[in-house]
Formats: C-alpha cells, structure tokens, sequence
C-alpha cells in the first residue's frame, strides 16, 4: 500500500532545484549475503489482499505507516490479527515472523482525512508483536533524529514487481523538508514501499531517520520527476510509545468503522491517558 500524491500537494511542500544524477539505484536484496544486516527490515502482510514494509525498531515493535492499517476503500481499521510482519523475507521465507497483539496509530492522524501535508506528517504506526523476535542476524535498527535537507540517505523496501524480496537504494537524498516534518526526498518508491524504513548512517551502521508514506512528482528542471515523501519521527515516535505503555485501550484500539470523524484524537500531556473521541 503507498499513496499517490498530485503535484499540487508538493508545492506546498516547495520544488526541488537539485539534480538526482547522484543517486543510486535499487538493487535487489535476494541472497543471504546480499540481505545481511538488513534482516529486521520486513514485509507486512495484510491479510490476503496487500502489504507493507516496516522494520524493527526493539525486539516486539515494528515501525510502519498509519495508512497502512486502514482499508484504502473504507476507512476502516483493519483487525490486529489480519497482519503478519516477515522479518527479512526473501524467495518464499523469512528470517522470523510474528503476528501482530496490538497497533497504535499517531492520535492526530485521521484515515479519511484525505491526502494533506498535515496529515502525512502524522502517518505513523507502531505494531507490536504476540512475541519478541530474537533470531540470529535480526538486530533491530536504533532510531536518530531526523535528516536535513541535502543529506544523503538510503531506502530499503518491498514493493510492486519486488514482493518476494526487498531492495535496496543505498544511496538518495532529502531534497526539501517541510516545517512540520514531511521530507521530500529523491528517493525510488513504489506500491508496498508505504512504511519503508528512511535510513542514514552512523559510525558505519544503518539508523532509522524517517517512514516512507507516499510517492509522488515534482517539478524539477523543467520536467515532473518522481519523489517520495517520509514522516519525520522524534516526538512523534515518543507519543506512539506512550501510548503502547500506557496500555489505553480505549487509544489503542480504533473507532468504530462507521463513526464519524471530524477532528482527530489527540493525546494528554502526560503520555496517553486519555484521548478525545470526535
């Protein structure tokens, strides 16, 4: 599942001068050599219909898009037990999976709050696992503040054309980040792609930056040219912890799927112990 923004949304965000002639291309991740250390990046699966990516961010929490938890149709929430997260799934098998216990989306996300800059820079979700993933070569990926524009970062995802193994962009960059957090990078994205983990290194290892929420153009030298938009994390990644510890069920668990909804939830000061219902 990834969205498809019209260009008209990214010039709110701002138009990009710079040239991609520097990045790199995806390149499939299909043999054991090729995936290691990239094994905590999985494949969600979705009933028997769709999927996302996401990675591992501790032992039991998989960091995906919000989008990625509601029908595209509908609105609704889809049931915890219809997802499956593949940890380092590659030709038919994965290097762990768990089925999902719980989810928590980002309070002021809003699933049929259409495709606005405010609303994916809240397109955020935690899943957490029935239980914790501790095979070998799965280590869960630390999470950094977020990247600037003009940094360099890379992209590793499941998409359309690639669902039996994931790929690799080694190399992209943030081309504009808008002031409430959506970054605009140059990086290759497609179906499936949606909650992508955004990578930048640090002392030769792989962090978390950003979630990968949507594709879409811009315009650049004269030409549309594809882009793709992420969710900056920091407090935002706080709130969604808070609220799993919390363990409010009335947060965590969604709204009905025929309720209306004009404004969304948001979460107390103190860390999600309570949320507004619209």
């Amino acid at each position: 599942m990834i969205r498809t923004l019209i260009s008209a949304l990214l010039a709110v965000i701002g138009a990009a001068s710079a040239p991609m002639a520097q990045d790199k291309p995806l390149e499939m991740l299909e043999s054991g050599l090729q995936v290691q250390g990239w094994e905590a990046v999985g494949r969600i699966d979705i009933g028997t219909s769709g999927f996302c990516t996401g990675a591992l961010i501790s032992e039991k929490l998989v960091l995906t898009a919000a989008h990625c938890l509601f029908g595209s149709e509908s609105g609704a929430r889809l049931p915890d037990d219809q997802l499956v997260f593949r940890a380092g799934f590659r030709n038919g098998h994965a290097a762990a999976e768990a089925r999902v216990l719980r989810s928590v989306v980002h309070p002021r996300y809003v699933p049929r709050g259409g495709v606005t800059v405010e609303n994916v820079s809240y397109d955020l979700a935690l899943l957490e696992l029935t239980y914790p993933i501790r095979s070998r070569g799965v280590t869960p990926f630390a999470v950094y503040s977020e990247p600037r524009r003009g940094d360099q970062v890379g992209v590793v995802s499941y998409g359309r054309g690639r669902l039996q193994a994931p790929a690799l962009q080694e190399r992209c960059r943030v081309l504009e980040r808008d002031p409430m957090g959506v970054l605009m990078m140059s990086c290759t994205v497609d179906f499936g792609s949606s909650g992508a983990p955004v990578f930048a290194m640090s002392q030769g290892r792989p962090h978390i930056v950003s979630v990968v929420s949507a594709k879409a153009q811009s315009a650049m030298g004269g030409q549309l040219e594809p882009v793709s938009l992420g969710v900056a994390l920091g407090p935002k990644l706080d709130a969604l912890r808070a609220a799993l510890a919390a363990g409010d069920r009335r947060f965590i668990q969604p709204p009905a799927a025929d309720a209306p909804q004009t404004a969304p939830r948001e979460m107390s000061a103190g860390g999600g112990a309570r949320f507004l219902r619209p």
